[in-house]
C-alpha cells in the first residue's frame, strides 16, 4: 500500500510528530511505501535545521533528514514555511519546499493519506 504522511503540527510540543514517525517505521517494516511526508502549517518546523535538542533527547529534524536520505520525498509547504519564516537555507539537506499542489500529487498517488495534528 502506498501511504502519504501530512503533518500539521511542530515538535516538541506536541505528538504528532513522533507518532508520524513511529507509524512510517512501522509501516515500512510492514512492507507499504511512504509516498512522501508534507509538512504543514507549524509542521514545517519538524525540518528546521537550526533545531538544537537537549544531550539524550530525540533529534526530530535528524529523523526527517534521515528518512528523505532514504528516499521519501519530504517536502514543506511554501506558504506555511513562508508565514513563519522558513526558507531552503533553513531546511535540514533531503527535504525541500513545494506548494500544496505537491501534496495534492502525493494523495492522488497514494492509496491512504494519513494526517497526524490537528
Amino acid at each position: 500500500m502506498k501511504i502519504t504522511i501530512l503533518i500539521q503540527e511542530g515538535p516538541y510540543n506536541h505528538q504528532a510528530s513522533d507518532s508520524a514517525w513511529q507509524y512510517i517505521q512501522a509501516a515500512i517494516a510492514r512492507g507499504h511505501e511512504i509516498r512522501g511526508v508534507f509538512l504543514y502549517n507549524d509542521g514545517v518546523y519538524n525540518v528546521n535545521k537550526n533545531i538544537e535538542p537537549p544531550q539524550g533527547d530525540r533529534h526530530i529534524a535528524n529523523r526527517w533528514q534521515e528518512l528523505g536520505a532514504q528516499g521519501i520525498d519530504i517536502v514543506v509547504c511554501i506558504a506555511a514555511a513562508k508565514r513563519r519564516g522558513i526558507k531552503d537555507d533553513a531546511l535540514v539537506p533531503d527535504t525541500r519546499i513545494s506548494g500544496l499542489g505537491q501534496l495534492a500529487k502525493m494523495a492522488l498517488e497514494s492509496d491512504r493519506l494519513v494526517t497526524f495534528g490537528d
